[in-house]
């Protein structure tokens, strides 16, 4: 411990087991220090902020009383777990967070042997643990499964998909619900703490027990009455009847932010396991306060749930001035300015408002805008549901969330080529997210489907004309593609126009080589048409716009009329260059001798990092497209073997 330490306590702490070392009234202490060392860390490193603040106390208390990492502890969603963190080995790291090489924003299976399951996306933590649980049991082991579970997350179905099948198992799971915005339960205070305490506790568990096995004397209509009875009389006092519904034992709800009213709580719940392993599974609900604990948190709208870097005293986050408009609200505005003249435009998010700007939408639009939770398949399906009554939906949704929703792009979209709009941000690589957000397969998972166009824009002004485009395309599903982050700076046109569907555009004329551009990459390969320019090899340099349909007029002029053909996209093998070689295949346009090289993410998941380092590990920055070039014509030189290095 550091003489004068602000964190006298927490500096003792290394793993959890020196956690259960401290008398329970140094917990508070243990809990204030932990939520001043997040709060400086995220300061330094930007990241979700608001969702660990509110959990420091749970989390304390989780680790004193279970035995991690033996008893498997599951976050979910992952960003929920900064705090876990630092009290998990890796507090001399905290400050690496969501840097190149540094520690992930979410739970990491390969970081930490206190992290059992990886979780970005949402809802996944019921069905895992039970997983666990039931491979323990088939074991014959004795150690607990704890899944927590909140910011949204239980508004998924998969998190109820999973408990209707837990609450029909006897394996003992411990489910706790961080309800951290009031949306379940009313606050909490004393007499419903005192509830918990009770209900969780070894003499009532043991007259529940009482009262099922009179019960099982009974024949069998007064046997199930007298079961529900019990159930019927304590979900009027406590709440959860919709969980023990599930088969879930319902505790709660209790106040998250009192260790007087948590510790007997999970020690009881803790115990019960321990006396009854086949008692079933077990939710506990805690109310907590996102935020909690940091003014300016608390005062905020979104309880700074994801933040730049920022002054600790103020809040003031420290974003630097962009130098053109962010992706996402010209997205936002040019959905605006069309739904200003066509009022059938809706917008639909999955619990993502602002990072899709279907907030902006909203704000202008209040009763045409819908945000369902984090439940992308319903967000396709309504959205379908809407097409097929002559309504216009764009579902604005993360690329890498998108992908929850597969099935129901196929089968109640494509296959009945309603007109859904998808709207797909962060497509591509996305920086500091890392491997679980990043938009890398979508043009493979959705190239493949009959019927659909798709778009990817190349800078914030084809943006602007591509959502013109998809808001008068009625003919069937259409998808466009756009990344994180600022645009290019372009001159953005006043209104946008609408694009011949299929088209792409010449954007350089040359005669040796040709880059064929579908997405943001085109601003590298105008830069690796210069260096080729200069080094002799005349370029053209071309924007596909659409990976379906493709432009085979221009595909066929490109391969016909040059020695060399490169294809270059942010996405993953078996998307748009696939479709390239495919036609050119089909055509003979192979068979003349044409050098083609397809540019694709590798067939890696790649780490967080800055976007512009991401793509240099892809190799797909300018210097990657001049070297894949000269390759392909046989130059062997210094550039050549740096790329390939």
């Amino acid at each position: 411990m550091t003489p004068g330490s602000k964190t006298p306590l927490l500096d003792r702490i290394s793993v959890p087991e020196d956690i259960r070392k401290l008398r329970p009234d140094q917990l508070r202490q243990v809990s204030d220090e932990l939520r001043a060392e997040t709060i400086d860390a995220v300061s330094v490193t930007g990241g979700h902020l608001g969702a660990g603040l509110g959990v420091v106390e749970l989390t304390t208390a989780i680790h004193y009383v279970f035995n991690t990492p033996s008893d498997r502890l599951i976050w979910d969603v992952g960003h929920q777990c900064y705090p876990h963190k630092i009290l998990t080995g890796r507090r001399d790291r905290i400050r690496t967070l969501r840097q190149g090489s540094g520690l992930s924003g979410f739970t990491k299976r390969s970081e930490s042997e206190y992290d059992p399951f990886g979780a970005a996306h949402s809802s996944t933590s019921i069905s895992a643990g039970l997983g666990m649980a039931v491979a323990r049991d088939l074991d014959g082991g004795t150690n607990r499964v704890i899944c927590v579970i909140g910011d949204g997350a239980m508004s998924a179905g998969m998190a109820y998909e999973a408990m209707n099948n837990a609450g029909s198992m006897d394996s003992r799971l411990v489910v706790i619900l961080n309800d951290n915005d009031m949306s379940i339960a009313p606050p909490v205070g004393a007499m419903s703490a005192y509830l918990s305490r009770l209900i969780s506790s070894k003499p009532y568990l043991s007259l529940r027990h009482l009262a099922k096995d009179i019960a099982d004397q009974f024949p069998r209509p007064l046997r199930n009455a007298a079961r529900r009875a019990e159930e019927f009389a304590r979900g009027l006092v406590t709440g959860g009847t919709l969980f023990e519904e599930m088969g879930f034992y319902y505790v709660g709800p209790i106040d998250g932010h009192n260790m007087d009213h948590l510790l007997p709580v999970l020690q009881n719940v803790r115990d019960a396991a321990d006396r009854d392993p086949g008692a079933g599974p077990v939710l506990v609900h805690v109310v907590t306060k996102k935020g909690h604990g940091y003014a300016p948190a608390e005062a905020s709208a979104d309880k700074l749930h994801a933040v730049a870097k920022f002054d600790v005293i103020t809040g003031t986050q420290s974003k630097p001035k962009p130098n053109a408009p962010a992706y996402t609200k010209v997205f936002a505005q040019s959905l605006i300015q069309e739904a200003e003249t066509d009022p059938k435009i809706l917008a639909i998010t999955a619990a993502m408002p602002s990072g899709t700007g279907v907030d902006l939408f909203g704000k202008r639009f209040p009763n045409r805008t819908f945000d369902v939770g984090i439940a992308e398949q319903h967000a396709v399906t309504f959205a379908a549901g809407l097409a097929s009554e002559g309504y216009k939906p764009f579902a604005a949704i993360y690329s890498t969330f998108l992908q929850r929703a597969y099935d129901q792009v196929v089968h109640d979209v494509a296959i009945q080529r309603l007109p859904v709009r998808l709207a797909m941000d962060r497509a591509g690589l996305v920086g500091a997210d890392g491997q679980t957000h990043a938009g890398s397969f979508d043009l493979a998972y959705l190239g493949c489907l009959p019927g659909f166009v798709i778009m990817a824009a190349a800078d914030e002004a084809e943006l602007k004309h591509m959502v013109t485009t998809m808001a008068r395309y009625d003919e069937g599903p259409s998808a466009l593609r756009y990344p994180r982050g600022e645009g290019v700076g372009v001159d953005m046109p006043e209104h946008g126009r609408v694009l011949e569907i299929g088209k792409g555009r010449i954007v350089q004329e040359g005669t040796k080589v040709a880059l064929l551009s579908l997405g943001t990459r085109l601003q590298h390969c105008q830069a690796a048409a210069q260096e080729l320019t200069a080094r002799g090899l005349s370029t053209t340099v071309a924007d596909a716009r659409f990976a379906k349909p493709l432009d085979m007029d221009l595909v066929r002029r490109l391969a016909r009329e040059h020695e060399v053909l490169i294809t270059i996209e942010e996405g993953s093998m078996g998307g748009f260059g696939a479709a390239v070689l495919h036609h050119l295949a089909r055509d003979g346009l192979l068979d003349r001798g044409l050098k083609i090289r397809p540019m694709t993410l590798p067939d890696v998941f790649i780490d967080h990092d800055k976007p512009e380092k991401q793509y240099e590990t892809a190799g797909l920055a300018a210097r990657h497209i001049v070297a894949t070039t000269l390759a392909a014509l046989g130059h062997d030189d210094a550039l050549v073997a740096s790329a390939r290095a």
